[in-house]
Protein backbone atom coordinates (compact mmCIF):
# COMPACT_ATOMS: atom_id res chain seq x y z
CA UNK A 1 0.00 0.00 0.00
CA UNK A 2 2.78 2.56 0.85
CA UNK A 3 4.56 1.95 -2.55
CA UNK A 4 1.38 2.47 -4.20
CA UNK A 5 0.87 5.66 -2.36
CA UNK A 6 4.49 6.67 -3.43
CA UNK A 7 3.79 5.97 -6.66
CA UNK A 8 0.49 8.04 -7.17
CA UNK A 9 2.56 10.88 -5.10
CA UNK A 10 5.16 10.78 -7.86
CA UNK A 11 2.73 11.00 -10.75
CA UNK A 12 0.75 13.69 -9.29
CA UNK A 13 4.08 16.16 -9.22
CA UNK A 14 5.53 15.31 -12.73
CA UNK A 15 6.33 11.99 -12.42
CA UNK A 16 5.20 9.20 -15.71
CA UNK A 17 0.80 9.51 -15.13
CA UNK A 18 -0.31 6.15 -14.09
CA UNK A 19 -3.93 4.40 -14.33
CA UNK A 20 -5.45 4.07 -10.69
CA UNK A 21 -8.31 1.70 -10.47
CA UNK A 22 -10.69 1.72 -7.87
CA UNK A 23 -13.81 -1.25 -6.67
CA UNK A 24 -16.76 1.24 -6.40
CA UNK A 25 -19.37 -1.34 -5.66
CA UNK A 26 -18.58 -5.25 -5.00
CA UNK A 27 -20.75 -6.59 -7.56
CA UNK A 28 -21.96 -10.18 -7.39
CA UNK A 29 -18.55 -10.97 -7.05
CA UNK A 30 -18.02 -9.71 -3.89
CA UNK A 31 -15.02 -8.10 -4.59
CA UNK A 32 -13.82 -5.13 -1.65
CA UNK A 33 -14.78 -1.71 -1.75
CA UNK A 34 -12.17 0.19 -2.05
CA UNK A 35 -9.51 -2.56 -3.15
CA UNK A 36 -7.06 -0.51 -5.80
CA UNK A 37 -5.03 -1.25 -8.62
CA UNK A 38 -1.77 1.02 -10.04
CA UNK A 39 -1.43 0.25 -14.25
CA UNK A 40 1.50 1.58 -16.01
CA UNK A 41 1.94 2.71 -19.56
CA UNK A 42 3.69 -0.59 -20.15
CA UNK A 43 1.37 -2.69 -18.29
CA UNK A 44 2.80 -3.23 -15.55
CA UNK A 45 0.62 -4.13 -12.16
CA UNK A 46 0.39 -2.97 -8.64
CA UNK A 47 -1.87 -4.09 -6.45
CA UNK A 48 -5.26 -5.99 -7.28
CA UNK A 49 -8.47 -5.24 -7.73
CA UNK A 50 -9.72 -8.88 -6.43
CA UNK A 51 -10.16 -10.60 -9.24
CA UNK A 52 -7.56 -11.23 -11.66
CA UNK A 53 -9.59 -10.98 -15.11
CA UNK A 54 -11.21 -8.10 -14.31
CA UNK A 55 -7.66 -6.82 -13.67
CA UNK A 56 -6.47 -7.86 -16.80
CA UNK A 57 -9.97 -5.77 -18.53
CA UNK A 58 -8.84 -2.73 -16.85
CA UNK A 59 -5.41 -3.07 -17.82
CA UNK A 60 -6.50 -3.58 -21.17
CA UNK A 61 -8.40 -0.57 -21.87
CA UNK A 62 -5.07 1.73 -20.60
CA UNK A 63 -4.05 3.01 -23.81
CA UNK A 64 -7.05 4.85 -24.15
CA UNK A 65 -7.73 5.78 -20.83
CA UNK A 66 -4.23 7.47 -20.93
CA UNK A 67 -5.03 9.30 -24.70
CA UNK A 68 -8.51 10.66 -23.05
CA UNK A 69 -6.95 11.62 -19.44
CA UNK A 70 -9.06 9.64 -18.54
CA UNK A 71 -11.56 9.60 -15.03
CA UNK A 72 -14.64 7.77 -15.02
CA UNK A 73 -16.70 4.80 -13.67
CA UNK A 74 -17.27 1.83 -15.55
CA UNK A 75 -19.48 -1.34 -15.04
CA UNK A 76 -18.41 -5.05 -15.71
CA UNK A 77 -21.19 -6.37 -17.84
CA UNK A 78 -21.61 -9.44 -20.33
CA UNK A 79 -19.46 -7.92 -22.97
CA UNK A 80 -16.82 -6.91 -20.68
CA UNK A 81 -16.45 -3.11 -19.22
CA UNK A 82 -18.50 -0.28 -20.35
CA UNK A 83 -19.56 2.98 -18.86
CA UNK A 84 -23.18 2.63 -18.94
CA UNK A 85 -24.47 2.27 -15.71
CA UNK A 86 -25.48 -1.06 -15.17
CA UNK A 87 -27.65 -1.34 -11.44
CA UNK A 88 -25.88 -4.02 -9.29
CA UNK A 89 -22.67 -4.52 -11.12
CA UNK A 90 -19.41 -4.28 -10.49
CA UNK A 91 -18.76 -0.72 -10.52
CA UNK A 92 -14.92 0.48 -11.02
CA UNK A 93 -13.52 4.07 -11.28
CA UNK A 94 -10.30 4.71 -13.25
CA UNK A 95 -8.35 7.58 -13.09
CA UNK A 96 -5.21 8.72 -15.46
CA UNK A 97 -3.29 10.55 -11.82
CA UNK A 98 -0.80 12.89 -13.53
CA UNK A 99 0.57 16.30 -13.09
CA UNK A 100 -1.95 19.54 -13.58
CA UNK A 101 -2.45 19.88 -17.08
CA UNK A 102 -1.06 23.30 -18.49
CA UNK A 103 -2.54 25.48 -20.45
CA UNK A 104 -0.24 27.87 -22.71
CA UNK A 105 -1.53 30.84 -24.06
CA UNK A 106 0.77 32.90 -26.76
CA UNK A 107 -0.77 36.91 -26.64
CA UNK A 108 -1.97 38.35 -24.17
CA UNK A 109 -4.74 40.45 -25.61
CA UNK A 110 -8.13 39.98 -24.89
CA UNK A 111 -8.70 36.50 -26.03
CA UNK A 112 -5.86 35.50 -24.08
CA UNK A 113 -7.23 37.10 -20.69
CA UNK A 114 -10.46 35.55 -21.45
CA UNK A 115 -8.14 32.30 -21.96
CA UNK A 116 -6.62 32.37 -18.55
CA UNK A 117 -10.01 33.24 -16.48
CA UNK A 118 -11.32 30.15 -17.54
CA UNK A 119 -7.95 27.74 -18.15
CA UNK A 120 -7.58 28.79 -14.09
CA UNK A 121 -11.63 28.00 -13.62
CA UNK A 122 -11.01 24.20 -14.83
CA UNK A 123 -7.82 23.99 -12.85
CA UNK A 124 -5.21 24.25 -15.60
CA UNK A 125 -1.42 25.44 -14.96
CA UNK A 126 -1.96 28.50 -16.67
CA UNK A 127 0.92 30.06 -18.35
CA UNK A 128 1.06 33.52 -20.68
CA UNK A 129 3.63 35.05 -22.82
CA UNK A 130 3.74 38.30 -24.56
CA UNK A 131 6.38 40.59 -25.96
CA UNK A 132 4.66 43.40 -24.48
CA UNK A 133 5.55 44.81 -21.22
CA UNK A 134 2.29 46.54 -21.13
CA UNK A 135 -0.03 43.25 -22.13
CA UNK A 136 2.29 40.85 -20.36
CA UNK A 137 1.40 42.43 -16.45
CA UNK A 138 0.75 39.89 -13.44
CA UNK A 139 -1.63 42.61 -12.36
CA UNK A 140 -3.45 42.66 -15.56
CA UNK A 141 -3.72 38.82 -15.35
CA UNK A 142 -3.97 37.48 -11.96
CA UNK A 143 -5.50 34.22 -13.41
CA UNK A 144 -2.19 33.23 -14.35
CA UNK A 145 -0.01 31.03 -12.64
CA UNK A 146 3.07 32.45 -15.23
CA UNK A 147 3.23 35.47 -17.06
CA UNK A 148 6.15 35.43 -19.41
CA UNK A 149 7.33 38.94 -20.98
CA UNK A 150 10.05 38.07 -23.68
CA UNK A 151 10.21 37.22 -27.34
CA UNK A 152 8.14 35.12 -28.70
CA UNK A 153 10.48 32.98 -30.01
CA UNK A 154 13.14 32.57 -27.02
CA UNK A 155 10.15 31.95 -24.42
CA UNK A 156 8.40 29.26 -26.19
CA UNK A 157 12.09 27.56 -26.70
CA UNK A 158 12.54 27.36 -23.21
CA UNK A 159 9.03 26.72 -22.00
CA UNK A 160 9.08 22.58 -21.14
CA UNK A 161 5.60 21.05 -23.95
CA UNK A 162 4.40 17.50 -23.64
CA UNK A 163 1.58 16.00 -23.69
CA UNK A 164 -0.20 16.77 -21.36
CA UNK A 165 0.01 20.74 -22.67
CA UNK A 166 -2.07 23.07 -24.50
CA UNK A 167 -0.86 25.33 -26.45
CA UNK A 168 -2.91 28.04 -27.99
CA UNK A 169 -2.09 30.82 -30.18
CA UNK A 170 -3.76 34.34 -30.21
CA UNK A 171 -1.18 36.61 -30.86
CA UNK A 172 -2.15 40.16 -32.51
CA UNK A 173 -0.97 39.33 -36.00
CA UNK A 174 -0.41 35.97 -37.99
CA UNK A 175 3.64 37.00 -38.55
CA UNK A 176 3.58 36.75 -34.19
CA UNK A 177 1.23 33.28 -35.06
CA UNK A 178 3.48 31.70 -37.28
CA UNK A 179 7.05 32.11 -35.43
CA UNK A 180 4.84 30.78 -32.58
CA UNK A 181 3.69 27.95 -34.36
CA UNK A 182 7.44 27.29 -36.07
CA UNK A 183 8.75 26.57 -32.18
CA UNK A 184 6.04 24.40 -30.78
CA UNK A 185 5.31 22.10 -33.79
CA UNK A 186 6.57 18.48 -33.29
CA UNK A 187 7.04 18.94 -29.36
CA UNK A 188 4.84 16.47 -28.80
CA UNK A 189 1.47 19.03 -27.54
CA UNK A 190 -1.59 17.34 -26.80
CA UNK A 191 -3.13 20.12 -28.68
CA UNK A 192 -1.60 23.14 -30.64
CA UNK A 193 -4.40 25.59 -31.68
CA UNK A 194 -4.19 28.77 -33.86
CA UNK A 195 -6.66 31.63 -34.46
CA UNK A 196 -7.24 33.43 -37.81
CA UNK A 197 -9.52 33.14 -40.59
CA UNK A 198 -9.26 30.26 -42.85
CA UNK A 199 -7.13 32.42 -45.75
CA UNK A 200 -4.90 33.76 -43.35
CA UNK A 201 -4.51 30.43 -41.27
CA UNK A 202 -4.01 28.27 -44.58
CA UNK A 203 -0.96 30.96 -45.80
CA UNK A 204 0.90 30.53 -42.49
CA UNK A 205 0.26 26.20 -42.46
CA UNK A 206 1.50 26.96 -46.40
CA UNK A 207 4.66 28.43 -45.37
CA UNK A 208 5.92 26.81 -42.50
CA UNK A 209 4.82 23.16 -45.25
CA UNK A 210 6.93 24.92 -47.49
CA UNK A 211 9.86 24.85 -45.10
CA UNK A 212 9.70 21.58 -44.29
CA UNK A 213 7.44 20.77 -41.46
CA UNK A 214 6.29 17.48 -41.09
CA UNK A 215 2.90 16.90 -42.97
CA UNK A 216 1.22 15.40 -39.69
CA UNK A 217 2.03 18.04 -37.29
CA UNK A 218 0.60 21.01 -39.44
CA UNK A 219 -2.53 18.32 -40.14
CA UNK A 220 -3.15 17.90 -36.00
CA UNK A 221 -2.71 22.28 -35.58
CA UNK A 222 -6.94 23.43 -34.86
CA UNK A 223 -6.97 26.24 -37.08
CA UNK A 224 -9.65 28.05 -37.22
CA UNK A 225 -9.57 27.45 -33.61
CA UNK A 226 -12.80 26.69 -31.55
CA UNK A 227 -16.35 24.92 -32.08
CA UNK A 228 -18.51 26.67 -34.06
CA UNK A 229 -21.15 28.06 -31.20
CA UNK A 230 -21.60 31.94 -33.09
CA UNK A 231 -19.01 33.22 -30.95
CA UNK A 232 -18.29 36.87 -31.19
CA UNK A 233 -16.83 38.60 -27.82
CA UNK A 234 -13.71 37.73 -26.87
CA UNK A 235 -15.42 35.65 -23.81
CA UNK A 236 -17.33 33.75 -26.32
CA UNK A 237 -14.85 32.81 -28.32
CA UNK A 238 -12.39 31.69 -25.62
CA UNK A 239 -15.46 29.25 -24.79
CA UNK A 240 -15.03 28.25 -27.79
CA UNK A 241 -11.82 27.40 -27.67
CA UNK A 242 -11.58 25.87 -24.35
CA UNK A 243 -14.66 23.79 -25.56
CA UNK A 244 -12.67 21.88 -28.30
CA UNK A 245 -9.45 21.55 -25.98
CA UNK A 246 -11.64 19.78 -23.86
CA UNK A 247 -13.29 17.34 -26.39
CA UNK A 248 -10.21 16.45 -27.52
CA UNK A 249 -8.60 15.79 -24.26
CA UNK A 250 -11.46 14.12 -23.38
CA UNK A 251 -12.58 11.92 -26.43
CA UNK A 252 -15.63 13.81 -26.55
CA UNK A 253 -17.21 14.81 -30.52
CA UNK A 254 -18.84 18.05 -30.14
CA UNK A 255 -22.22 16.90 -30.83
CA UNK A 256 -25.11 18.48 -29.01
CA UNK A 257 -26.37 15.71 -25.72
CA UNK A 258 -30.12 17.28 -26.48
CA UNK A 259 -32.62 13.96 -27.18
CA UNK A 260 -36.10 13.22 -26.13
CA UNK A 261 -37.56 10.09 -25.29
CA UNK A 262 -40.14 8.87 -28.45
CA UNK A 263 -43.18 9.31 -25.43
CA UNK A 264 -42.23 13.25 -25.17
CA UNK A 265 -41.71 14.14 -28.93
CA UNK A 266 -44.48 16.04 -30.80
Amino acid sequence: MLELTRRLLRAAEGGAPVLLASVLEAGPGGLTPGARMLVERDGTRLGTLGEPALDDLVAATREDAFRRHAAETVYLGDAGLTPRTLPGATAVYIEVVEAKPVFLIVGAGHIGRSLAKLADFLDYHVAIIDDREEFADEERIPEADEVICDDYEAALDRFPIGSNTAVVMVTRGHKQDEISLRRVLGRGAGYVGMIGSKRRTATVLSHLRDEGFDAADLAAVRTPIGLDIGAETPEEIAVSIMAEVLMLRRGGTGQSMYRRPASLRD
